[in-house]
């Protein structure tokens, strides 16, 4: 139980009530998906949810019922009712940082960038926060804010509607002649295309190698999975197709962009860079490129070096194998002895030789 992280929910209630209604096609908002995902990260201890609810009154029931606290922000004659809400609302979550030492996340329901500020606090009072909003109605600066943001329309239970296709419109004065034109068949929206695997390797691999160079002891599964969040707080695995972040290592190291060993705990292995494979592969690649441009006793250039690997091996690409350019993973295969690299003055440019 002292393991398990303590959450209080905030629901700015009418930002993502209406973000519902505009995006989803008129459907009500539904609090089970989000309730679910938090219940994977901890124990909800605080819920509490801000608005004018006589605007809301079929709403009360469903959150009633999920044991959300409702707090009446009522609408008064020459007053704003969003502004009152939001006041409130970051008023009770900076109280309840103060007060309750015990609570170790919040997590901030809205879509608004006003709240901005809230979120930088809470973490200087070293909270942990998630965001959670409509994807279609989230201001830009709220979720890299946060520590972990999810969009509402991406949770497992939610149904996204498919966008309407819109009918052909009638000509005012169809020719006598021409015969009806049948109506055109709704096609199926097209779905969401997958994310590229191949831009989640080199941010796995990038992000890998610059925490193997940063730390001392080993990397495990969940700090690689926190230092993404940190990059990227809309990062998810679920994005790209995988279940969960063990099943996306699996695969990257199928594709050996990392490797698993054993971790110390279960379930959280240690991951790291392939010492071999891939990446002296791809130093052999660049050696004999070397080799042909240069007719086996000249130097070649850097620049346009790499277009010469891609025309070899099209799939080449230094930073998924941990290199954040190509001018360092040319420094690391001089530091192999695969050739020798050295800066020309008369030529501006660095020239690679291929060693014996």
């Amino acid at each position: 139980m002292d393991s398990e992280d303590r959450i209080a929910l905030f629901l700015d209630y009418e930002n993502l009530a209406l973000g519902v209604r505009d995006h989803h096609g008129g459907r009500a908002f539904d609090f089970r998906p989000i309730a679910d995902a938090l219940a994977e990260r901890g124990r909800v201890v605080v819920r509490r949810a801000y608005a004018d609810w006589s605007y809301f009154d079929e709403d009360r029931r469903m959150l009633t019922r999920s044991h959300v606290e409702l707090i009446e922000i009522p609408q008064r004659m020459g007053a704003t009712r969003k502004n009152a809400a939001d006041i409130k609302m970051a008023v009770d979550a900076v109280e309840l940082a103060f007060e309750r030492d015990y609570l170790s996340t919040f997590v901030i329901c809205t879509g608004d960038s006003d709240f901005t500020p809230l979120v930088h606090k809470l973490r200087e009072l070293n909270k942990r926060v998630i965001g959670v909003g409509v994807e279609k109605s989230t201001s830009a600066l709220l979720p890299p804010a946060c520590d972990e943001f999810l969009y509402y329309d991406r949770l497992e239970g939610v149904e996204v509607p498919t966008p309407a296709v819109r009918r052909a419109r009638p000509a005012r004065v169809p020719a006598p002649e021409a015969p009806p034109q049948p109506e055109p068949e709704p096609q199926p929206a097209a779905e969401e295309p997958a994310r590229d695997v191949d831009t989640l390797a080199v941010l796995v691999a990038q992000t890998l190698a610059g925490l193997q160079g940063s730390i001392s002891g080993e990397v495990t599964a969940s700090g690689l999975k926190r230092t993404l969040l940190r990059k990227d707080p809309t990062f998810s695995e679920s994005d790209y197709g995988f279940r969960t972040f063990g099943e996306l290592l699996r695969y990257l190291a199928e594709q050996n962009v990392v490797e698993l060993g054993a971790g110390p705990a279960k379930g959280d292995p240690e991951v790291s860079l392939p010492e071999r494979g891939d990446r002296e592969a791809a130093f052999a690649l660049l050696r004999s490129v070397v080799v042909d441009l240069a007719g086996g006793a000249g130097a070649v250039a850097l620049s346009g070096l790499k277009d010469q690997l891609r025309r070899a091996r099209p799939d080449f690409s230094e930073k998924k194998l941990g290199y954040r350019s190509f001018l360092q993973f040319c420094k690391a295969a001089a530091t192999s002895g695969v050739v020798e690299l050295r800066w020309s003055p008369d030529v501006d440019d660095y020239l690679l030789t291929a060693r014996p």
